[in-house]
């Protein structure tokens, strides 16, 4: 089960292993063409072999970001590591090598066909990101726990099992165990699944099987209800009205404040207290309502934007490729004759009169290319000031309701400061509550200890709300600058990916011009 050091020295994965590696695949396979050319360009290379190597780690191989095949068995390797960047792998070969625990493939999204076959491995885990998972070979390994099989049951689709030569294999209830909790595996240690061994193994272990499956309906729903919840928060984020649809932002105020909590025991607070929330959470239910709209009217405008440009876009291309198509009908013609023809002062003549037409398709596609530019700009600024406009106009009116809570702040301090004045000359008259707790009572020796716990419940509330709106406005503004200038950039990409389009095809029909050779056209 184990893979022996051999004689030779444990290698790495270099680079001078990965060239053979690719070169040796051969002309037939794309990977074999690339290392004809000089450079090879490990990103596009769709298959890796590097089995018999004797390799110990897994290095080196973040150049390859488009694999779709990896072998790598028949090796010491001790832990999967290094392949973060493999995203588009389909197929893992593994098999034979030193392995001891399932690890490292947290990005392999893409995975199908998975071989882990003659390790030391004794758990089935850390697979949950493979969730195309078809083929999976654990076979001649160290399993030895019957329900770790039941990890398995969260790949729908899985078809294919081996786990022959494991201890758990040799149990007596091991392939009806299977046949009932994997019910829709086909394939069990390379023998199809017959369906009346399934029947039997589902009756056998109904019970049990209809528990799990009540507890897995369970887990589902809870599941689907967070990704509900997190989905709205995400949306919620967007408008930048975050948990301001309850009581979040008035909790937070008294989260931490130690002063208030404890003047919350004195007499008339309470009822206080309760009216200043309720009032509190309508204000923030009015911004979160109020930031919702806006971010609708946000989406409206960017989405009528990019139909703009596109439309402006795809209508500029439709043009060229009516300039052009028109062009080449008339310039491959005119090739044709050149090459019949056999007067050469006539030949000069019509080589002259194609170059001319080179420029001239050159002049009006870049004048449309430039009118596209004018266009866009012009689409551009104005998306720009409408952007704008909404953004400050959604800044002026949060502003606006903050300012309410502020004002709702400042009436509750100086309702509150009010009562405990009046508690405190009642202290003075020894006609304090009884029932107030005693670290109440320490607040009411003087006037300036009682005022200071006041104010400072007060500073503290007002700086919860002065953050949740400065966090708003900075957010709000650095999406709205983030999203011009992405515009702006992306627009001067476009352009100079036109501009070298334009020069690269004209270049073209130019060099074919010019490689038109005398001794060609009197042949």
């Amino acid at each position: 089960m184990n893979r022996m050091y051999n004689s030779m020295e444990p290698r790495v994965i270099d680079d001078d292993m990965l060239k053979v590696a690719v070169g040796e695949q051969g002309p037939r396979e794309e990977a074999g063409q690339l290392a004809k050319q000089e450079g090879i360009l490990f990103k596009d290379v769709m298959s890796l072999q590097l089995d018999f190597q004797n390799i110990l780690h897994i290095d080196n191989l973040w150049q390859f970001e488009n694999l779709r095949k990896l072998q790598l068995d028949n090796n010491i390797i001790e832990k999967i590591e290094g392949l973060e960047n493999l995203v588009h792998l389909v197929w893992l070969d593994l098999s034979f090598n030193n392995i001891e625990a399932i690890e490292g493939l947290d990005t392999l999204v893409n995975l199908e066909d998975l071989s882990l076959f003659n390790n030391r491995i004794s758990k089935i885990d850390s697979l949950d990101a493979l969730v195309k998972l078809q083929v999976l070979s654990l076979g001649n390994n160290q399993i030895d726990n019957m329900m770790n099989l039941i990890y398995l049951r969260k790949f729908k689709c899985l078809r294919t099992l081996n786990l022959s030569g494991n201890p758990i294999a040799e149990a007596e209830d091991y392939k009806m165990f299977i046949y009932a909790y994997l019910p829709d595996l086909v394939y069990l240690d390379f023998r199809r699944i017959d369906d009346h061994a399934k029947k039997m193994a589902e009756m056998k272990h109904q019970y049990s099987i209809d528990e799990m499956k009540h507890r897995e309906n369970q887990m589902q729903i809870k599941q689907e209800e967070e990704q509900a919840r997190r989905m709205k928060l995400e949306e919620h984020k967007m408008a930048f009205v975050e948990h301001l649809d309850d009581s979040y932002l008035f909790d937070s105020m008294y989260a931490e404040d130690v002063e208030g909590n404890k003047l919350s025991y004195l007499p008339g607070v309470g009822d206080l207290l309760a009216a200043y929330k309720d009032k509190f959470v309508v204000i923030c239910v009015n911004i979160f309502e109020y930031g919702l709209r806006q971010q609708e009217k946000r989406k409206i405008e960017l989405d009528t934007f990019n139909e703009c440009i596109q439309e402006a876009i795809q209508e500029n291309q439709e043009e060229g490729r009516l300039k052009i198509a028109k062009f080449e009908e008339k310039h491959f013609m005119n090739l044709n004759s050149i090459r019949e023809e056999s007067d050469l002062l006539n030949i000069e003549k019509k080589i002259m009169e194609c170059s001319e037409d080179i420029t001239e398709l050159f002049n009006v596609l870049m004048t449309l290319e430039m009118q596209l530019v004018e266009q866009l700009e012009e689409t551009i600024n104005m998306f720009e000031r409408n952007i704008i406009d909404l953004v400050g106009l959604f800044i002026e009116n949060v502003q606006g309701f903050m300012a309410q809570c502020r004002d709702l702040e400042n009436h509750h301090h100086e309702k509150l400061l009010e009562i405990a004045i009046n508690t405190l000359e009642k202290t003075a008259k020894g006609e304090i509550d009884d029932d107030l707790p005693e670290d109440v009572r320490a607040l009411f020796i003087d006037k300036d200890t009682v005022v200071n716990a006041v104010g400072a419940s007060h500073d503290i509330h007002l700086l919860k709300i002065d953050n949740r709106e400065d966090e708003l406005v900075t957010r709000v503004n650095s999406w709205c600058t983030h999203l011009v200038d992405k515009i702006h950039k992306d627009e001067i990409m476009r352009n100079r990916r036109r501009v070298k389009e334009i020069n690269q095809y004209i270049d073209h029909m130019q060099n074919e011009l010019d490689n038109l050779e005398c001794v060609d056209i009197v042949d």
